[in-house]
């Protein structure tokens, strides 16, 4: 990498300043309050018995989730969607997205037939939101296993979670690949990238467009390199909030 200092201080293979307060909510079976920067995203989990009627009988459990930003997340206010009347197309994109991370890491048949929402709600936007999302919701998500598990809801010995999971977004920039990137980088970007890669460094997904020029092979494994080395930086804060 090379020694390029970027707007905020960082180089370019620097996560911003990252953080994970597990049990931020008291009402719920399982939170985190993830910021990246300036990005802060409420991640909660809510434990119900049950599963949807398609499930019913099967012996599964279900995991799904549900993204929004608040009207003021953004410099400028956005109407609620439930005033709308419609959700959006971004916000269906990015619930699915953060759904598929974690059952990606989920045994479904160890968790039995109980039901997981996440509920990833943006305080506030500077980028990466739903990869700060992901990273949230797994915390909030081991939380609300746990808390299953307290109650008999879920088997003592049952292994639920297979696998951690984390998400960080890479780009380039001038030329130049870079790590996490905040807003003012994001809207700059040549290439804009998210990377969701497990605690093994499998890949979950990899969402990817040229923003501006085409980008080459060597520049697509440059980006995911970058991408699984923060990933498993972020699995390390992941595991000392649940520790």
């Amino acid at each position: 990498m090379t020694d390029i200092v970027r707007a905020d201080g960082r180089s370019v293979s620097d996560l911003r300043p990252v953080t994970i307060e597990r049990g931020w909510s008291k009402q719920a079976e399982g939170s985190a309050l993830v910021s990246f920067g300036d990005t802060k995203v409420l991640c909660t989990a809510s434990f119900t018995g049950g599963v949807p009627r398609w499930l019913t009988g099967k012996g599964k459990g279900w995991v799904t989730a549900e993204y929004a930003m608040l009207p003021r997340a953004t410099n400028s206010r956005n109407d609620r969607e439930s005033v709308k009347g419609r959700i959006g197309g971004r916000t269906h994109e990015i619930s699915r997205l953060i759904g598929r991370a974690l059952r990606a890491v989920v045994d479904t048949k160890a968790l039995g037939e109980n039901t997981i929402v996440i509920d990833c709600d943006v305080l506030q936007a500077d980028g990466g939101t739903r990869t700060a999302a992901i990273t949230g919701a797994y915390v909030a998500l081991a939380q609300a296993i746990e808390w299953g598990r307290e109650k008999r809801l879920v088997p003592a010995k049952a292994e639920v979670l297979l696998d951690s999971v984390a998400a960080v977004s890479v780009g380039i920039i001038d030329g130049e690949p870079m790590l996490d990137l905040a807003y003012v980088e994001d809207v700059r970007a040549e290439t804009d990238m998210n990377v969701v890669v497990t605690g093994r460094g499998l890949f979950v997904e990899v969402q990817g467009t040229a923003e501006g020029a085409p980008f080459d092979k060597r520049e697509l494994d440059a980006l995911l390199d970058l991408g699984v080395a923060g990933c498993g930086r972020l699995r390390e804060l992941q595991l000392a909030a649940l520790a």
